[in-house]
């Protein structure tokens, strides 16, 4: 992962409601990783039903990746709370 300096901002589209919603690839900037970690959540179904923008792409709301990053998190073994 590239140092915090060195990444690209994460820039979502705010719709009329406040909502933000990112592309695959501000989705991986907001949330400091990669589109493969994006994909891999797709694949997984952490992720679901995007939306699709005005070129196709799909786009998910900051709510939908936040969401996602916390079932992913709680997955990896080396983020898990021991409770012995």
């Amino acid at each position: 992962m590239a140092p915090t300096s060195d990444r690209e901002p994460a820039h979502g589209r705010e719709d009329a409601d406040g909502t933000l919603w990112f592309t695959v690839r501000a989705a991986a900037a907001f949330i400091g990783g990669s589109p493969q970690t994006i994909y891999a959540w797709e694949r997984r179904g952490h992720l679901t039903d995007p939306r699709h923008d005005e070129h196709g792409r799909r786009i998910y709301s900051q709510q939908q990746i936040a969401a996602a990053h916390r079932t992913a998190r709680s997955y990896n073994p080396a983020t898990r709370r021991r409770t012995a």
